[in-house]
């Protein structure tokens, strides 16, 4: 052994490449032993603050944070699922990055990546597609209204004329005096402005907008009374309108005031550190007979919380502390009683199949299938050669009460609404679906409604009417479900369920939707998840991020906490 050492020791003497191999051999060594004590000590970059959240094509923007490195490498920055190529980067330091917004961003959420890992996520929002309010003009003083239409009927078009309105309508409304039981009619205060409801862009109300003039049709739930316009600027003064009410003066009475709870718990989550869950939480939505859906509280804090159909939250799943959290919110939401006094025989065919609200709402979307071939042919062999839109609405009423059979429970699996035409028997959300797309498929603008119904010992349970609509009168109310004789634990008992509820409804009704919500997700490649057969009409109500493993959660029915 020692004649062996000696040989080696010997050689490496005696050869300069037995030496010189030995020290690369070394360097080498040592070389790796310092990058992989350098991966194991780098962290993950951190975004502190993106500024400006909001920002359009060729502007840019600055995200401040820390382990980001000192020069971008093959390091990136990642929106909306793209990543920015390095032609757009003005500067990159370890705690700074300075990037020009691309065309074609998308809104969506922002990452910085490193060979150490990826950050959590922050929001961006590509200010293109975002209203900018005006720059302000010293001679742009509050809206004046010189003239307006004097009288109009529900749903036709008035003009009103003046001065600085704005070039564009922006958040500007015009409002018109509420039909409800406790407004008076002589009611021309505009500081009281919960006695008026504005045109409804839901509805396609607003047709021209300019500094002078403006077009809009007269909303549903208005009444004879004052008009105003009310802008960033302030507010104009009232002007009167009549409501023709030829096809019936219609009653909303019976305010109630409820305290509504939203609640979903996400739980037994598996995911590594990039993980994150996006909830989409139904909100209340207002209409005439639903005319104010207050947010009150909630917890967390949202992602975005003035989105009009849903409150967005998001959540890293490994901050989720205990492995459960719950997210919640509370509305305060007035809900009236509806009664028609509609004229069947004033109810004339559609004129108007140009408007935007006819159009939307007698075509095939996602949830109605008016297009069907079972359902077309349904409905031609019901309405028969009936030219009026109320007759047309009321035969195919009664012909789903006369025959099909209602199921008690909610059903469940792989199912379709179109089982109710082929098997004669489907439940509340099967009713309410394909009335609505015979209606559709009849030419009558018709939209499902999803939501709860109170009962009068305050529980709430998930159902589904429908709304349609005839010209020159406005939004009609069928909850064919509870006209066909769903057990229902109503405030005040309605002797006729299958009269009352074609055309009427009472104010235990709380909508969560109106029509289909077709909902995008925030990145590419991400999971979803869709609950058929709930309170609201939307396509996605989790998305998950692709490194979640796996999560639990749980949806409840929306709960009442206080009745008013």
């Amino acid at each position: 052994m020692k004649h062996q050492e000696k040989k080696s020791a010997n050689i490496f003497r005696r050869s300069p490449f037995a030496r010189t191999v030995l020290y690369v051999s070394i360097l080498a060594v040592i070389f790796c032993l310092t990058v992989l004590i350098g991966k194991t000590t780098r962290h993950k970059p951190e975004i502190y603050s993106v500024t400006p959240q909001i920002a359009s094509p060729g502007e840019t923007i600055i995200i401040k944070g820390s382990n980001f490195g000192s020069s971008k490498g093959t390091s990136y920055v990642e929106i909306s699922g793209s990543k920015i190529t390095g032609s757009f980067f003005k500067y990159w330091h370890d705690n700074e990055i300075s990037l020009v917004i691309p065309d074609e961003t998308k809104d969506g959420l922002l990452f910085v990546g490193t060979s150490a890992g990826k950050s959590q996520p922050a929001f961006f929002a590509n200010g293109k597609g975002i209203p900018v309010a005006l720059r302000s003009d010293p001679l742009v003083t509050i809206p004046v209204i010189n003239s307006i239409t004097e009288s109009a009927a529900i749903g036709n078009e008035i003009i009103i004329k003046g001065k600085n309105f704005g070039s564009t309508r922006g958040n500007s409304k015009v409002y018109f005096l509420a039909n409800r039981d406790d407004v008076n009619p002589e009611q021309t205060n505009s500081s009281s402005i919960e006695n008026f409801i504005a045109a409804n862009e839901d509805d396609f109300d607003y047709i021209f907008w300019s500094d002078d003039e403006i077009h809009v049709y007269v909303p549903d739930g208005a009444a004879s009374g004052s008009v105003f316009v009310k802008t960033d600027k302030g507010t104009s003064g009232s002007r009167h309108i009549t409501i023709k009410t030829d096809t019936g003066k219609r009653v909303y009475s019976n305010k109630r005031t409820y305290v509504v709870q939203v609640t979903a718990d996400i739980s037994n989550t598996s995911a590594d550190q990039d993980s994150f869950i996006t909830l989409y939480m139904p909100r209340p939505q207002t209409s005439s007979m639903q005319p104010s859906a207050t947010l009150n509280e909630y917890f967390p804090e949202p992602l975005i919380k003035n989105d009009s159909k849903n409150i967005i939250y998001q959540k890293s799943l490994n901050t989720i502390i205990n492995n459960k959290q719950r997210f919640s919110q509370s509305y305060v939401v007035s809900v009236y009683s509806f009664k028609n006094n509609i004229v069947p025989k004033n109810i004339a065919p559609y004129k108007d199949k140009k408007r935007f609200l006819y159009t939307t709402c007698t075509n095939a979307d996602s949830c109605v299938p008016s297009s069907n071939e079972a359902v077309t042919e349904l409905a031609g062999e019901i309405i028969g050669k009936e030219k009026n839109p109320y007759n047309q609405a009321k035969l195919i009423y009664n012909y789903m009460i006369e025959h099909f059979q209602l199921e008690k429970r909610v059903r469940s699996g792989n199912i379709s609404v179109l089982d109710l035409i082929a098997k004669k028997s489907g439940d509340a959300y099967d009713f309410t679906i394909v009335y609505a797309a015979l209606c559709r498929a009849s030419g009558i603008p018709a939209v499902p409604m999803g939501g709860i119904l109170v009962e009068n010992n305050s529980t709430a349970v998930s159902h589904w009417w429908c709304e349609i609509y005839f010209e020159n009168y406005g939004w009609f109310p069928v909850d064919i479900a509870l006209g066909k004789g769903l057990s229902f634990n109503a405030f005040t008992p309605v002797e006729n369920p299958k009269e009352y509820y074609f055309g009427n409804l009472d104010s235990q009704h709380i909508a969560f939707s109106r029509g289909w919500n077709q909902i995008k997700t925030s990145l590419l490649n991400t999971k979803t998840v869709y609950r058929p057969r709930t309170y609201a009409l939307q396509s996605i109500w989790e998305e998950s991020s692709n490194s979640t493993s796996s999560y639990s959660s749980l949806w409840n029915t929306p709960a009442i906490i206080g009745i008013y």
